[in-house]
């Protein structure tokens, strides 16, 4: 299951890109730590830089 989340604050993808706080990513993962993608672009998250939001079955 795949859920959506918010950032809350800024955070570097790994292509370089840096997304804002309020970009919307793709939740995968449990626990302290989860990947996060914006359209491919992969972002590792810690708990405080993100909001969960409404679950997806994707």
């Amino acid at each position: 299951m795949r859920r959506i989340g918010t950032l809350l604050v800024q955070v570097p993808g790994l292509s370089g890109i840096v997304y804002p706080a309020g970009t919307s990513v793709l939740l995968t993962g449990q626990g302290a730590t989860l990947d996060a993608f914006v359209g491919g672009d992969w972002l590792p998250l810690q708990w405080w830089e993100f909001a969960e939001g409404v679950s997806e079955h994707m």
